[in-house]
């Protein structure tokens, strides 16, 4: 048999349930959708008659006699036909050109919102006349059906909604809730709107508001950012991207805040308060920042509450973090001293936005202090002075190595700290000819004078014989001359060394088949890669210690000066390292007691 055609039955009631469980966020959202309506409506009258009154009236339960809420617009109003297209088909939009109009010029675009309702109230009825056509009522009931009337004329177009609450719903349609709910909302629209007798919009934006002089304005938006973040804002930006209609402010929090929580802005779309907790507008890094912005030509979401991802808010958000960035570019040049307070509250966002951005590692450079061999001070100042500059990934190793680089003449960073070594790598894009790598001690060793040969034959004894003390410590003993002399000994463990250490390591706590797996991944060098114990012959213990004839004091000593070595440079003491340091110091007081033993 050939197909026969059927049409979707709704279900209103489940439709509704999928608006208040999925879509909206809560009941309140009703209000925003009257309002979203009545502008629009009054919009679209207003593109045909320049002159036509733009007002919006709200009556909460309490004043209307009956315990309904009604709202009145002096908009277009709709016609029978439009009332049975528009009204009572889900999904349709008056703003999808039945009224003739450009849809951009409007707020709402799904075709939904009067659904809202729904969810404060069982039945919505709206009393509408357009031009100069007859009054028409329509009433429609959350069980899915609805009727329409004719209705006593209106002396003006435009529309009236009723809502009459359901039950334990009563409050959402009172007099305090719907004030505030409307001022919340609507504090921005461009026409009259009032609950009862009370006007509730505030007309201008505050960055468009006019004023006598630029100090002026400037402190009036922050009086305005002030009662926003709840504190004196540390500054205030303008923005703007004509591309997408945008215009606003950012202010600058006074205070640091987590970077990896996502700023909440808040966000108007045609004057109409899209939501307040918008986190797609502004780029990740932009945390230090809240922003009031209105947008006419960004799309929001089905929900109204956020904005909907495309290629024009990609561009939006870049324009918004360039005008950010200037305006620290700006702070650097023009106000050294309120660029440092801002650093000093919200030096991890900083830190964070360099790392992608060549601008903000300028400022970084210029201005962040790092902890290098020479104090703290700002790259740019420290790479002035040093075309290689090494940096340690641990703060451990920094401390124990800072003091010796310095007296090599070597640019030592503290790269331990949060983004300061991935900021480190970057530098070579501000300074193509800048060197930047991490230090592996073995570079430190070569920094270090060797003996003359003279003093290399003097000592030959003290080496054999240190390294039969440290014969199971795995390191090798040197003799070396470097500043500062009071450092006896350091323990030097190369990369060469380190990888070696940890595959013996792990042959020693493995068995079977992974044991044999790692010993054939070991590497040719495995045996000969070990740690260095740089004895320093400009020491006055060490130099007295190489011309010393009794080997057991050389022995005790070397594994005494071995322990503080590896105390001294924070590095764990194995049980057997422990036990060594013990007898060393054992042996060391027994021969200061009895020196004949």
């Amino acid at each position: 048999m050939p197909p026969v055609q059927h049409s979707f039955h709704v279900d209103l009631r489940g439709v509704v349930d999928l608006l208040s469980r999925h879509l909206y966020s809560s009941p309140r959202v009703y209000v925003r959708e009257l309002l979203q309506n009545s502008v629009d409506a009054i919009t679209a009258r207003r593109r045909a008659d320049a002159a036509a009154p733009a007002v919006v009236r709200i009556e909460p339960r309490e004043t209307t006699g009956d315990g309904s809420l009604r709202i009145h617009d002096t908009g277009i109003g709709l016609t029978e036909p439009q009332v049975h297209e528009l009204l009572a088909t889900i999904g349709n939009s008056a703003k999808r050109d039945p009224l003739g109009f450009a849809r951009h010029d409007f707020l709402g675009q799904f075709g939904i919102g009067l659904l809202s309702c729904f969810l404060v109230a069982d039945e919505i009825e709206v009393i509408t006349r357009s031009g100069d056509a007859e009054t028409v009522v329509w009433r429609g009931h959350a069980d899915g059906h609805y009727t329409v009337e004719r209705g006593p004329a209106r002396e003006e177009p435009g529309t009236t909604v009723v809502l009459r609450a359901r039950r334990d719903f009563e409050h959402w349609l009172g007099a305090s809730t719907v004030t505030e709910l409307v001022r919340h909302y609507g504090a921005l629209l461009p026409y009259d709107v009032r609950v009862g007798d009370e006007p509730v919009t505030d007309g201008t934006p505050p960055w468009q508001a006019e004023h006598p002089t630029p100090d002026a304005r400037r402190d009036a938006l922050l009086r305005y950012g002030e009662r926003l973040i709840g504190t004196a804002p540390f500054d205030v930006i303008d923005l703007a991207v004509p591309e997408a209609g945008l215009t606003g402010a950012a202010f600058v929090l006074p205070h640091a805040t987590d970077p990896g929580e996502r700023a909440r802005h808040r966000v108007y779309l045609k004057r109409m308060l899209l939501g307040d907790r918008v986190d797609a507008i502004m780029p990740d890094w932009a945390f230090f920042v809240r922003c009031v912005l209105n947008t006419d030509e960004l799309r929001p979401t089905a929900s109204r509450e956020q904005l909907f991802e495309d290629d024009l808010l990609a561009a939006a958000r870049e324009a918004l973090g360039a005008q950010l960035r200037a305006w620290l570019v700006r702070l650097a040049a023009t106000s050294p001293e309120r660029l440092s307070a801002f650093l000093g509250a919200h030096y991890r966002g900083v830190m964070a936005l360099a790392l992608h951005d060549t601008e903000m590692l300028r400022i970084v450079d210029e201005w962040v202090e790092f902890e290098t061999s020479e104090g703290s001070v700002p790259l740019g100042e420290f790479r002035r002075r040093h075309r290689t500059i090494h940096y340690t990934p641990s703060m451990e190793e920094f401390r124990q190595l800072a003091g010796i680089a310095a007296a090599q003449g070597m640019g030592l960073v503290n790269g331990a700290y949060t983004y300061h070594a991935d900021i480190l790598r970057r530098l070579p894009r501000l300074d193509p000819d800048l060197v930047v790598r991490r230090l592996d001690p073995d570079d430190l060793a070569t920094r270090f004078a060797a003996l003359d040969a003279a003093a290399e034959f003097a000592t030959r004894d003290f080496l054999a014989a240190a390294r039969a003390a440290l014969a199971s410590r795995d390191c090798e003993p040197v003799l070396r001359s470097f500043s500062p002399a009071s450092l006896p000994v350091l323990y030097l463990e190369g990369s060469d060394a380190r990888l070696a250490a940890d595959m013996r390591a792990a042959r020693e706590e493995a068995d079977g088949v992974w044991a044999e797996l790692i010993e054939a991944d070991a590497p040719e060098q495995d045996e000969q890669a070990r740690p260095l114990l740089v004895f320093n012959y400009r020491n006055p213990l060490v130099a007295r210690l190489t011309s010393t004839v009794d080997t057991r004091v050389v022995e005790l000593s070397v594994e005494a000066l071995y322990g503080y070595a590896m105390l001294a440079g924070n590095r764990p003491l194995r049980p057997d390292d422990v036990a060594g340091v013990n007898r060393a110091f054992l042996g060391l007081v027994e021969h200061a007691i009895h020196p004949g033993r």
